[in-house]
């Protein structure tokens, strides 16, 4: 490692057109399920979960520059934090009035829910990281 590879952050600001549309897709893909797959139990809950990190992580690779590894573990970091807030909320018995961001941001803490975040990342991640060593090649 040189002296001016540590000048260099390790993100940076930028606007990715691709991560964006996949960002879209997967926030439509998240409106279906909610709404038209609302009946769809595990699928709807668990794999939601799973599809909610990946749509973080790629609106994350939309606007920051940053490794696939850390894009995953933001978006991982974020699902983590929203199930420590559901956590306090129900042992300080605190309920979100607004019943449209009730289901969005859920109240019942739970840790299938971790383990769907930590899938979402982990397959996200896999999944871009091959994409981009495919187009190195």
């Amino acid at each position: 490692m040189t002296w001016h590879s540590l000048d260099r952050p390790a993100a940076a600001w930028r606007f990715d057109p691709r991560a964006g549309l996949a960002a879209l897709i997967l926030f439509i893909l998240l409106a279906l399920l909610a709404t038209v797959g609302a009946r769809a139990g595990w699928l709807r809950s668990f794999f939601g979960d799973v599809l909610a990190v990946a749509w973080l992580y790629f609106v994350f690779k939309t606007v920051v520059a940053a490794r696939p590894w850390q894009l995953a573990l933001a978006a991982f970091g974020c699902g983590c934090l929203l199930e420590l807030g559901q956590y306090l909320a129900r042992l300080w018995q605190w309920q979100i009035p607004n019943p449209v961001l009730r289901i969005l941001l859920g109240s019942t803490p739970d840790w299938l829910d971790v383990l769907a975040y930590a899938l979402g990342g982990a397959a996200v991640w896999m999944i871009d990281t091959a994409i981009s060593k495919g187009k190195k090649r």
